[in-house]
């Protein structure tokens, strides 16, 4: 759940605010002027940001990859049709077998 506080309410209530953030999960969206400036987040939110941030060069790398692979795939089964529904079903029905 999101609030809206403008910088003024912020200097006065800084202590409650801090409090709704860090124990009941609020995120506070500092404005001025009517315009959204900043936001008071929990120290949870604010370290799985980080985690997302750090995360994103593995992603990029990862996409590389995948790209790459699909690109040798292509090479190899040239102008072949993959059918997908088909390779899903059959993933699916692997799985139920194993569990």
């Amino acid at each position: 759940m999101s609030l809206e506080v403008s910088i003024g309410q912020v200097k006065r209530d800084i202590s409650e605010l801090v409090n709704r953030v860090a124990y009941q999960g609020e995120r506070v969206i500092l404005t001025s002027r009517g315009r959204p400036k900043a936001v008071l987040v929990s120290l949870e939110d604010y370290e799985k940001l980080q985690q997302t941030e750090q995360g994103l060069p593995s992603r990029s790398a990862w996409l590389i990859e995948a790209n790459a692979l699909a690109a040798r795939i292509k090479e190899r089964l040239g102008d072949a049709v993959i059918n997908v529904d088909a390779l899903m079903d059959a993933d699916r029905s692997d799985l139920q077998d194993h569990f």
